[in-house]
């Protein structure tokens, strides 16, 4: 009697405890200390004041110059054994054969295509003790690596079909990709950051469904994920996003994925794997592969493009390798056709539209993803440096260098943005900064039949001549990418990785990567350039040393991580009170003159569009900014490069063609660099000098007095302007039409 009149306590008791020790579980995963990339102190701490008052600047690794490595390139197809023979021949009439080059000379592996999969592949490669070359075509990123939607994600729509298809294959992807996205983040926190992107719910029922469905997401994230989803008000959701659509608002789920600046971290790839010893140059194009006697690889035929961009022919070279790697993205099927030219073409491409609007429509710390659009497609609404940025859309497209965004994806874009947002914000199609279509490399196994339709994951395959191709993917794997590329060729090529006894220090200082380079696959743990230094404060340093905007210097600490000291030491000086250093390339970004040097003297940029678009990204934010900053960046790179007024002119000719894929307006394509210089860039009678009251005249244009297309633009603008009706006097002492800005002579200045 006693036992059974225990129980009935114990048991009651029991439960209350299991329940407590649940919940208390629960808690703790909720509200446990986060360890969230890029909030930490920074591994190198940054320089100071040594004894006497005396700076100590950081003292960076450079990479070698671009002449170094093609030099080293051409030894490893025996130029240099080639030229002494023949010189030799022609003194002495020896007819011998050339000796072949020593065996050192030959790289382990040659990567074709310097976007994101071929960087990380160079760059994991190389920290494991091979020897390793990689070839651009164009720049490091010039392709698709440069126009993604900017996110590090797993993919909550892919883990929605995975569940709803039972699809194993999408959900691998998903945790594939989450575990690579903590990977990101930790190896580049200057470069990517952690995003809080909302969910708009309109109904009841979508807050249970979308509740459970980012709570697995955040379960499958595991130890790596950072901060858990929850759910928002319709209160909390217009507080945190006023620009959002009251009406048919239920509330709104907020989950957390990362964002990137995805050129950045492309060059940052590259310049690590060199600063480790690789060969990596942009601008040299592979022409043709070469065989051995048993028909199987052994390297490659390049030539230099910048010989060409400099008026001369440029010669082509041999670049001996024991494995090829074919990593091109969209363009994988060209250099398997180099290969064989029966195979069947595996990339099926799809073409991804972005507009860039003002960073009005959006809050600067707040995403937005709308998975239910008129079509069924997803709709990304992001925050990025410093504007709105816009996509994407998903159609069938032919393969460019390129390529333009249609005036149907960009409208269709637009007309989605409008349906959630309040309907007295008018997104208008002068609202437009740049607009750019890039190629998605979805792919087909070769070893399957068609009717499978594409691999939702990349694809790593060897041809019988023993080209090693990797295909498919997206940025947050890259890393995953590269390992299984580089595993496969360790294995196919009988390559022996050796442990790295003399790694270099890429922080400048004796603090080195956590990382063991002991011939495995480390690149989880190997910090890229910029990163040792690199904490949310370090440009509290930077403006007290140089005296440079403090914009100016968040934006180079976020961009070139404690890279930004060298950047900042490149800027010239100012003359004013404040800023001392920094000429800003556009008035209305953060870019500085200093980044255009740094990007030739150590990143590689040979050409004005490789600064403008992928060193800075002004060419993705604003193309007719970017218009008006060209002669200035061409200018500067003239300087550094010893460009004469040939190449100056083929540059802007180039720069211009390229923003013309940008979302550059047509009217603007033939402008002459004296007009741009001028200031006509902004004065056109196009839609977007006509969205903003100007204060001008109100008089008829007569078209008769207008002298050319210019001088009609300004009589057009006149004619049509909104002048307000009532005007703000100024209290300046200043006269009326003076510029009320320090002037050179001022004695402030002295």
């Amino acid at each position: 009697m006693a036992a059974r009149r225990s129980s009935r306590f114990l048991k009651p008791l029991a439960y209350v405890a299991g329940a407590g020790l649940a919940g208390s579980a629960a808690l703790y995963t909720v509200i446990r200390p986060r360890d969230i990339p890029g909030t930490e102190a920074a591994a190198v701490p940054p320089p100071t004041y040594g004894e006497g008052g005396v700076f100590h600047p950081p003292k960076f690794p450079n990479v070698p110059s671009r002449d170094e490595q093609i030099a080293k390139l051409k030894a490893s197809g025996g130029v240099v054994a080639q030229v002494a023979e023949k010189a030799k021949h022609l003194l002495t009439g020896s007819v011998t054969t050339p000796e072949q080059k020593p065996e050192q000379e030959e790289y382990d592996l040659l990567v074709i295509g310097g976007g994101a999969t071929g960087a990380g592949i160079a760059l994991d490669a190389v920290t494991r003790g091979l020897k390793v070359a990689m070839v651009e075509r164009d720049d490091f990123s010039s392709g698709t690596s440069s126009k993604s939607t900017k996110l590090v994600h797993g993919g909550v729509r892919y883990l929605e079909k995975a569940v709803w298809n039972l699809d194993y294959n999408q959900y691998s992807l998903v945790v594939e990709a989450l575990r690579e996205r903590r990977y990101f983040l930790d190896t580049a926190p200057h470069l990517s950051q952690w995003l809080p992107i909302m969910i708009p719910l309109q109904k009841w029922w979508q807050a249970p469904y979308f509740w459970a469905g980012t709570k697995f997401y955040d379960f499958l994230a595991g130890s790596e994920n950072i901060e858990s989803s929850y759910y928002m008000t319709k209160s909390k959701a217009l507080d945190a996003f006023p620009m959002l659509k009251k009406e048919g608002l239920f509330g709104a789920l907020v989950y957390y994925d990362g964002a990137h600046n995805d050129s950045r971290m492309n060059v940052s790839l590259a310049m690590t794997a060199a600063l480790y010893g690789a060969t990596v140059v942009s601008h040299v194009e592979v022409t043709g592969l070469t065989k051995d006697a048993n028909g199987k690889l052994n390297g490659a035929i390049a030539k230099d493009r910048v010989e060409e961009l400099n008026g001369k022919k440029a010669e082509q070279f041999n670049i001996r390798a024991k494995g090829v790697i074919n990593a091109t993205g969209p363009f994988t099927d060209s250099i398997r056709k180099m290969d064989d030219q029966k195979v069947p073409e595996i990339v099926a491409p799809s073409s991804g539209v972005h507009v860039i609007l003002p960073g009005y429509f959006s809050p600067a710390n707040m995403g937005l993803i709308d998975p239910n659009t008129s079509d069924g497609r997803v709709i990304f609404f992001l925050p990025w440096q410093g504007n709105t940025i816009a996509g994407t859309t998903d159609t069938a497209c032919d393969v460019k260098q390129d390529p333009v965004a249609g005036e149907d994806e960009i409208e269709w874009i637009l007309k989605e943005v409008k349906r959630y947002l309040q309907p007295e914000i008018n997104v208008r199609r002068g609202d437009v900064l740049a607009a750019w279509s890039g190629i998605r490399p979805l792919v087909r196994d070769p070893t399957k039949d068609k009717s499978e339709g594409l691999v939702r994951n990349h694809l790593v395959t060897m041809s019988e001549s023993g080209l090693l191709t990797c295909s498919g993917g997206k940025w947050t794997t890259y890393r995953q990418m590269a390992e299984e590329t580089v595993d496969e060729a360790i294995k196919e090529y009988n390559l022996e990785p050796r442990a790295l006894t003399d790694a270099p220090l890429v922080s400048g200082t004796q603090v080195k990567d956590e990382a063991p380079l002991d011939g495995t696959c480390q690149t989880h743990r190997v910090r890229l350039v910029g990163a040792h230094g690199f904490s949310k404060t370090l440009f509290i340093n930077l403006v007290q040393h140089y005296g440079i905007e403090t914009e100016v210097a968040k934006y180079l600490c976020q961009a070139y991580g404690d890279r930004a000291w060298t950047v900042a030491a490149l800027c010239a000086p100012t003359e004013t009170r404040f800023p001392v250093r920094g000429k800003k390339i556009s008035e209305l970004y953060p870019y500085v003159d200093g980044e255009v040097r740094y990007a030739v003297r150590h990143e590689y940029a040979q050409t004005a569009t490789d600064v403008i678009a992928r060193r800075m990204r002004l060419a993705f934010l604003n193309a007719q900014a970017s218009l008006e900053a060209l002669p200035k960046v061409i200018d500067i790179m003239a300087e550094e490069l010893k460009w004469d007024g040939a190449r100056k002119d083929l540059e802007f000719k180039n720069g211009v063609q390229y923003l013309g894929s940008m979302g550059l307006p047509k009217n603007k394509l033939s402008l002459t660099r004296k007009e741009v210089e001028s200031g006509k860039v902004g004065k056109y009678a196009d839609e977007e000098y006509h969205m903003y009251a100007r204060h001008g005249e109100s008089p008829s244009p007569d078209p008769q007095h207008c002298a050319d297309l210019f001088e009609m633009g300004i009589a057009l603008n006149r004619g049509y302007a909104d002048k307000p009706e009532e005007l703000l006097q100024s209290d300046s002492k200043y006269a009326q039409g003076h510029n009320p800005v320090v002037g050179r002579d001022s004695p402030a200045n002295k």
